[in-house]
């Protein structure tokens, strides 16, 4: 059964493959899954039937027969979890994996995406020069403790996994700031990412909507 995801109609990202459902295109090229995609625009996301799929209004969903999910984060999971190619088959190999996913969306997005907020959303509030540095600080101890642990390695644990995958999709919302820039093996680890052929995939068919959108 050919899975369908949603996507923005006009995307916020401009086609720089940073709207959620980049992760989910990714995992399914990776493992060979052919999908479909259903754009919505914003105001079709907030009708009931988009809010019957994801309740809090947003994208990607994930429909497969009766099954339903939502949440990039758990839509990868699930995909890496049907398929093979993104978990490994050792189980305490596997159990790394999960949890470096977990990291990504826990412990390393939280404060990249309070900087997103306070630089466009919060443009004009009088705390955003003395919040911002504290901000950047608080990514860059994170940044930190994953360069050391990354070190001189391709990847996270051994070979490319979902934790990975999902990794690579947080830090590239840094690219635009140059902070990955501080710590050259994160820099060549999001490099490494975006080189392998189901990104590229990904990536030229999301930009591929953009493109439409805008000529359209």
């Amino acid at each position: 059964m050919i899975p369908t995801i949603t996507a923005f109609e006009r995307s916020p990202d401009r086609g720089t493959g940073l709207a959620r459902d980049m992760p989910v295109r990714w995992a399914l090229e990776e493992v060979g899954q052919p999908y479909e995609v259903r754009l919505v625009s914003f105001s079709e996301m907030k009708e009931p039937a988009h809010l019957a799929l994801h309740p809090f209004g947003q994208i990607p969903t994930y429909e497969e027969g009766d099954l339903a999910l939502f949440e990039s984060g758990a839509i990868v999971f699930h995909i890496a979890e049907r398929h093979r190619g993104l978990l490994p088959h050792d189980a305490n190999a596997r159990a790394r994996a999960i949890t470096w996913m977990f990291a990504a969306i826990s412990t390393i997005e939280p404060p990249i995406l309070e900087r997103t907020t306070a630089m466009f959303l919060e443009g004009d509030a009088n705390w955003r020069e003395q919040r911002l540095p504290l901000i950047d600080d608080r990514i860059r101890s994170r940044l930190a403790a994953l360069s050391d642990r990354l070190g001189n390695a391709d990847w996270l644990d051994g070979t490319f996994s979902a934790g990975d995958l999902v990794m690579v999709s947080v830090l590239r919302r840094l690219s635009a700031s140059g902070m990955l820039d501080e710590y050259p093996n994160l820099a060549a680890y999001v490099a490494r990412g975006e080189a392998r052929p189901a990104f590229r995939s990904a990536f030229d068919a999301q930009l591929a909507v953009f493109t439409a959108a805008s000529t359209g």
